[in-house]
């Protein structure tokens, strides 16, 4: 038996096994008549090439990186501007057929399953950036580009966009899904940093969300559209353009490694940083376990213990005071001396292994799936509660690496987990049902 996440954190059984893409399901014949007589319409909209039937093109655009199992679509098109966006979704209104929206499939929590059929749009042919202003430091880009596509873009221009959950998402399904990432500590997430949107509504209708072609940094007249879209997942429309806050490059960057001897004392430093009113970059978490599990997926070295990965931006002489007052604090509370990475590759390398804790978790044990949980509590409980999840995971015979971006109280227990053993599962199950409360 497997099981989901929703939105109320509740775990609901699925009868199905955690298994790789299914194939057709049973129910797509009877279906494929209705489409017959819409398949043509939408190839009168985006060409031949722009619509697909194929089962390996459906499957690939029915899972992401969770661990839920395969749902493709019926069919899957490819527009190319808003214009055609907006055309097929009202084909797709006026036969009532479910639209799903689709990026880059980075996601973790199987969002892009097609759970009745239905379209998928397949937005990556739409991959411009269409506005820079780098006075105004702000940019409008389409869906098909990345986080890393865009940051290659403005490498000449003294700026970036510093939001960073990992993996190289579409900027338009990081607003979707509100993403965060190890920098959100001193940049904030998504919806702090997306200024305007333009989205077709499920009746093919365009709006966008601060007025066409504005930018305003803020705004006390009207609705807040904007952050109604930002976090709704693709379930009010799908986003099709997304202007975005940039920032100016630090002068200097340093990153730096910590050990600690047990978790309270590492969490307990980040909590104390903070407080301090240090501007720090970015500070994430990784536990003995997860650690460990970097080491050997990365060819690392670093100690087994609790860890703090951190790093901080600012003048040449702002970070002399920014690390000596956090030096000062994680000395008092147990820390090593800092493991420093102050060139771009040392430094790129000490994130890498950050970014691929998931990948690093189910190397764990080869054949296993990894099951994403996410919980966010106020600063002051942090300690408190990552110290009761270590005791409930080595309690019930679990293999829980944890990580989390500690400085807005985040943090995030990867569940590696045997989906054959019932025993199993349903201790995992348990599991994230106390630990959702």
């Amino acid at each position: 038996m497997s099981f989901v996440l929703t939105r109320t954190r509740r775990l609901l059984p699925l009868p199905s096994r955690l298994v790789q893409c299914h194939n057709i399901r049973e129910d797509h014949t009877a279906r494929s008549g209705g489409l017959e007589r819409v398949v043509s319409a939408f190839r009168s909209v985006c060409g031949e090439d722009g619509v697909s039937l194929g089962e390996a093109v459906r499957e690939q655009h029915g899972k992401d990186e969770s661990v839920h199992r395969c749902r493709p679509p019926d069919v899957v098109v490819f527009p190319r501007c808003v214009e055609e966006v907006s055309a097929l979704a009202k084909i797709c209104h006026q036969h009532l057929l479910p639209i799903i929206p689709f990026g880059t499939g980075t996601g973790l929590e199987g969002g892009v399953g097609a759970m009745k059929g239905g379209v998928c749009f397949s937005l990556r042919n739409m991959d411009q950036v269409l506005d820079l202003h780098q006075e105004d430091f702000d940019v409008t880009v389409e869906p098909g580009v990345t986080r890393k596509g865009l940051n290659s873009y403005l490498r000449d221009t003294g700026l970036w966009f510093p939001v960073d959950p990992g993996a190289d998402a579409s900027l338009c399904g990081m607003a979707a899904t509100s993403a965060s990432g190890t920098n959100a500590v001193r940049y904030g997430t998504m919806r702090e940093n997306v200024l305007n949107l333009e989205v077709v509504l499920a009746d093919g209708s365009i709006i966008h969300t601060a007025g066409e072609g504005r930018r305003p940094r803020k705004s006390s007249a009207g609705y807040n559209l904007t952050n109604l879209f930002v976090g709704s997942e693709g379930t009010l429309g799908i986003i099709t353009k997304t202007t975005l806050r940039l920032y100016g490059v630090p002068e200097a960057m340093v990153s730096a490694v910590c050990s600690f001897p047990s978790v309270h004392a590492a969490v307990d430093s980040t909590v104390q940083v903070l407080q301090a009113g240090v501007p720090i970059a970015r500070i994430e978490f990784l536990d003995d376990v997860m650690i460990d599990a970097c080491n050997r997926f990365n060819s690392l070295s670093y100690p087994v213990t609790p860890t703090l990965f951190l790093e901080f931006h600012g003048t040449e002489r702002s970070l002399e005071e920014q690390v000596n007052t956090t030096e000062e604090i994680t000395r008092a509370n147990g820390g090593s001396d800092f493991q420093w990475a102050r060139d771009a590759e040392t430094r790129g390398r000490l994130w890498k292994a950050r970014h691929d804790a998931w990948y690093a978790a189910l190397a764990l044990r080869p054949g296993s799936k990894a099951y994403a949980t996410d919980v966010c509590v106020p600063l002051s409980l942090l300690p408190q509660i990552i110290v009761e999840t270590k005791d409930d995971l080595i309690q019930n015979r679990l293999t829980g690496p944890i990580a989390g971006h500690v400085g807005d109280g985040n943090f995030h227990c990867l569940m590696v987990l045997d989906p054959n053993d019932p025993d199993e599962v349903q201790r995992v199950h348990l599991f994230t049902e106390r630990l959702a409360r």
